[in-house]
């Protein structure tokens, strides 16, 4: 499943790394621990969390993931925005919280 199907079935907000969009995904992640991230996400999957500074996208980049998901209606910060936009990695926005997103998207690929 590509990261554009998830936007359109999910109904989620793309703010940055459009460029992405047609990157594939494995699977998903939920943690709003960077350290944990970086030492179990595995790569081309969605980052599910809460975290909205740059270094989300600094793990991100590092594991080579597929997307970041930020739940509860918040925004990435414009530097977060830059850094997404310049490694290809789309952060994508909804209203719902950690465990609703979650669940919708495991349903997905199960």
């Amino acid at each position: 499943m590509k990261v554009s199907e998830i936007v359109e079935k999910l109904k989620l907000k793309v703010y940055s790394g459009q460029k992405g969009l047609d990157r594939e995904i494995s699977g998903g992640y939920v943690s709003d621990l960077l350290s944990d991230v970086m030492g179990n996400a595995r790569e081309g999957e969605v980052w599910i969390t809460l975290q909205v500074h740059q270094n989300v996208m600094a793990i991100a980049s590092l594991k080579d993931l597929a997307a970041v998901i930020l739940v509860n209606s918040l925004e990435p910060q414009e530097n977060t925005v830059r850094h997404s936009n310049d490694e290809n990695i789309p952060v994508l926005g909804t209203s719902m919280s950690t465990f609703e997103i979650a669940g919708k998207l495991y349903k997905l690929f199960n």
